[in-house]
């Protein structure tokens, strides 16, 4: 009964062992660095959303020219509103540079 009960405990802790490195592994790979150049997207890329992570993209957008303005307020509505006005102009320009796209759709 005991050596059952050994050989059943030792089943656990190793369900156990292999459950948490499993678990940091897959938090490792969750945690993995995604690089994205945004000087590089085209609008086609980001209207086709061909982008990885492209409502990151818009969003660090935004933040880089309000950041120009020194604006430090987020309005997500209009966030909203210029990300759908730059797809709009790309559908027209869609072999131009993104950044160049967000700074003509602004005018």
């Amino acid at each position: 009964m005991c050596g059952e009960l050994m050989r059943i405990a030792k089943l656990i802790c190793s369900g156990l062992f292999v459950g948490l490195v499993g678990a940091g592994l897959l938090m490792s790979r969750a945690a993995a660095q995604v690089l994205v150049d945004v000087s590089k997207i085209t609008c086609d890329q980001d209207i086709t959303q061909r982008i990885t992570h492209s409502r990151t993209v818009n969003v660090w957008l935004s933040g880089f020219y309000a950041g120009r303005r020194n604006n430090p307020v987020v309005d997500t509505q209009a966030l909203e509103r210029n990300s759908n006005k730059v797809s709009r102009f790309c559908e027209s320009h869609r072999d131009m540079p993104l950044l160049d796209a967000v700074e003509a759709a602004a005018k």
